[in-house]
């Protein structure tokens, strides 16, 4: 069985779970979220998005 759940989902989750449990402030977890908005416009972009894939492919086992 084949579980797909869009990335935003997961990263509220996590959020959601830091600010409970981690004690997180809310003003934290905005900033963060705006630099990550800001930070994928820049040169940056595509070297996170090739370590995000390769990250995935690790997890999933689909590289060794």
């Amino acid at each position: 069985m084949t579980l797909s759940l869009p990335l935003v989902f997961v990263l509220g989750v996590i959020t959601w779970a830091a600010i409970k449990f981690l004690g997180v402030r809310m003003w934290v977890a905005v900033v963060i979220a705006l630099f990550g908005f800001l930070l994928s416009q820049t040169f940056l972009a595509p070297a996170i998005e090739s370590g995000t894939r390769s990250g995935v492919d690790v997890v999933d086992g689909t590289r060794h």
